[in-house]
């Protein structure tokens, strides 16, 4: 099954995506914001290509 564009929603589907190093696309809104490996993962953001995205205000989803 394709997880192509799928929201990552869980902790455990962001920590699942940051050990398989699956990559990811950023979006605030419609904007597309950021893609590449998550780099690490806070309660309170996400560390994508050395760039912090806060969760509350972004979109995760799976690239491929």
């Amino acid at each position: 099954m394709s997880r192509f564009m799928k929201p990552l929603t869980s902790n455990v589907q962001l920590y699942t995506a940051q050990i398989e190093r699956l990559p990811i696309v950023v979006f605030v809104g419609n904007e597309l914001k950021g893609s590449g490996i998550i780099e690490d993962i806070t309660e309170v953001s996400v560390k994508v290509r050395g760039e912090y995205y806060v969760r509350a205000a972004c979109t995760f989803k799976y690239a491929s």
